[in-house]
């Protein structure tokens, strides 16, 4: 009895640890005329190292704030223009293809 509560144990601690241990946010899709735009967080946060912070409580408040980003709010630096400026991560000017997909 105490192996199968131990075993049950562990299975919980490790499912509790990988839930921990997983990015929040997943993705989130933005409609949009000129073509869908897929937000990844994992991209973002794992691909390009940045931490929850560098975004949220900054640029990012809350889902019902960021509903709608037009490209002339990014190309004057922000929502995503912030760091999309050129220098930091590619610029929100030119190659629509790269976020835009249709």
């Amino acid at each position: 009895m105490r192996r199968i509560a131990a075993v049950t144990a562990c299975i919980v601690l490790m499912g509790i640890g990988n839930a921990l241990a997983m990015v929040g946010g997943g993705e989130i899709s933005l409609k949009s005329k000129k073509g869908d735009v897929v937000f990844s967080h994992d991209n973002h946060v794992e691909g390009m190292a940045l931490a929850c912070t560098d975004c949220h409580d900054k640029l990012f408040l809350s889902k019902g704030q960021h509903k709608k980003a037009t490209m002339k709010e990014m190309q004057k630096g922000k929502s995503c223009g912030a760091c999309h400026n050129g220098k930091k991560a590619f610029s929100v000017k030119g190659d629509c293809a790269k976020c835009h997909k249709k």
